[in-house]
């Protein structure tokens, strides 16, 4: 009998190794199943990809010349990825980048040239086919000096060029050839090198991405992946105790973390970078066109109760409008406590000693709507009444660039150096309903001289003076009010490896990559 299954088991590997079916090809028939909280997609060209829910999966598709070491945020460990290596010249300001040969696009649309790069870069520098144009204002010529050699001229110096070139925002690359095919539907029908393409979107319920066979760093070991769309906190909270679920987008509350935390065979990360949330209030519009008013929101506004709602684990205060941690943050900017007192005075002060309505446009997105109703609740200590217009999270971003909204409740997280999130929330060029248009909801520009002078200064030291003095300046103008930075949470099962320690992600979830596998 044991010669016979000896004689079986030799027969049925001999069948398996003719037809080229191993262990690796088995794990690549798995499906890995990822619910989001979103009722759709947006918009899936990573230079439109603004939103959470979009900025994940473009990073399981896209590749950026250079990228941040998996797991990490780091720009220490920012390492090669279309680009095998690069070099810049003395002054810094011209930079050549030599592509890997044999890239691969998806869906057969040929191999990775300097072209597609050139053509990436300039797209992505252009206001009316990005939504990250301002990051790339200081790049004078793109030009591809062969088939695999790219040089990029800076007009000035800027904190950091392969900040903007590595795999998030406006630094994916994009086939040439598939966008000027495809046109306007390539936000539904992209194509990248990653290590998954887009297979197809059913809308109002998922995405669903297959492994790209020839990407450049090898087979991925997961075959598919259905990034499911699920808004109700409770649906795909039970969809993951059920098993249906393999990664669940989590919430950053302490009580959703201590309860995912006992689910059994159940990994819980906590990972950088801390979003920002910003209460961004429109200067140029009644009423906070009146400082006063701007100021009672400020006062209105107790971030430490917000903390204590999140949760210690996964949240902290907001002190200035950078947030912490960035190169040139600072919290020497004169931020106004919670003082409900001072709030209803100065609310007298402005015309309103009974108080005040404002109506505000808001996301149905979990996570978002229940801190902006905790801060609801605090303005009505104040005497600030807050009507909200709830609305899906995909409408949410349209609406508030097109100026819809008088104050905008926007979490964002970027690049860590000041410069970046400066220059799109607060810059002049960067107002909403511009040609130049970014995140500027506020329409401040107070401080344009500082944060220009700091972009180009080759002084770190004064770098860091001038964004801090821009923070000041901002501040003192309420042109938003700071409420807290809130951790990244996303639930797993204890048998999916991702391949590397999940420390932080630029794309704001976890990047699944060639080496994560379902053990």
């Amino acid at each position: 009998m044991r010669g016979f299954r000896a004689a079986l088991l030799g027969s049925a590997l001999a069948v398996a190794s003719a037809i080229g079916f191993n262990t690796s090809a088995m794990a690549q028939g798995q499906t890995l199943r990822v619910g989001m909280a979103a009722q759709d997609v947006g918009r899936l060209d990573p230079h439109f990809a603004v939103s959470t829910i979009d900025r994940v999966v473009v990073a399981w598709m896209f590749n950026g010349l250079v990228r941040f070491k998996p797991g990490s945020i780091n720009p220490a460990e920012i390492e090669s990825d279309l680009a095998e290596r690069w070099e810049s010249s003395a002054d810094g300001k011209t930079w050549t980048f030599h592509l890997r040969r044999g890239v691969q696009f998806h869906g057969g649309f040929g191999e990775l040239t300097a072209d597609d790069v050139v053509f990436s870069l300039k797209k992505a520098g252009t206001a009316a086919t990005s939504a990250f144009s301002a990051d790339y204002r200081a790049l004078e010529t793109i030009e591809a000096v062969d088939s695999h050699t790219v040089r990029i001229v800076l007009r000035e110096n800027i904190p950091s060029l392969l900040g903007i070139l590595t795999n998030y925002a406006g630094g994916y690359i994009v086939s040439k050839r598939a966008v000027e095919e495809r046109g306007d539907t390539f936000v539904r029908n992209p194509i990248g090198t990653g290590p998954f393409a887009l297979d197809r979107v059913t809308p109002n319920q998922s995405a669903e991405l297959v492994a790209h066979a020839g990407y450049f760093r090898g087979a991925p070991q997961i075959g598919r992946i259905s990034y499911r769309f699920i808004p109700s906190d409770a649906s795909r909270d039970l969809a993951f105790q059920n098993r249906e679920l393999d990664v669940n987008y989590g919430r950053a509350d302490q009580t959703w973390l201590n309860r995912t935390r006992a689910v059994p065979n159940t990994v819980v990360d906590v990972f950088e970078p801390g979003e920002l949330a910003i209460i961004n209030l429109n200067t140029n519009q009644p009423p906070f066109n009146d400082i006063r008013i701007r100021q009672a929101m400020a006062h209105a506004v107790n971030r430490a109760e917000l903390v204590r709602f999140r949760g210690q684990d996964v949240a902290r205060e907001g002190q200035s409008l950078v947030p912490r941690g960035y190169l040139g943050f600072s919290a020497d900017n004169g931020l106004l406590p919670a003082d409900p007192a001072r709030a209803r005075a100065l609310l007298a002060e402005a015309g309103h000693p009974n108080g005040i309505t404002i109506r505000a446009i808001h996301t149905q997105l979990p996570e978002m709507l229940n801190m902006m109703q905790v801060v609801q609740q605090q303005l009505r200590r104040s005497g600030i009444t807050l009507d909200l217009q709830v609305v899906e999270h995909a409408t949410f971003h349209q609406q508030i660039r097109q100026d819809l909204s008088p104050m905008v409740y926007y979490s964002a997280a970027r690049f860590p150096v000041a410069d970046i999130y400066l220059t799109q929330f607060f810059h002049g060029r960067s107002r909403v309903r511009t040609p130049t248009a970014v995140t500027n909801f506020s329409h401040c520009d107070q401080a344009d001289s500082q944060i220009d002078a700091a972009r180009v200064s080759t002084d770190v030291e004064e770098q860091k003076r001038l964004w801090a003095e821009a923070q000041r300046i901002l501040v003192q103008n309420v042109c938003g009010v700071p409420l807290i930075e809130t951790l990244l949470v996303f639930a797993r099962r204890a048998d999916l490896d991702y391949g590397y320690e999940l420390k932080g992600s630029m794309s704001l979830g976890p990047l699944i990559t060639e080496a994560t596998r379902l053990r």
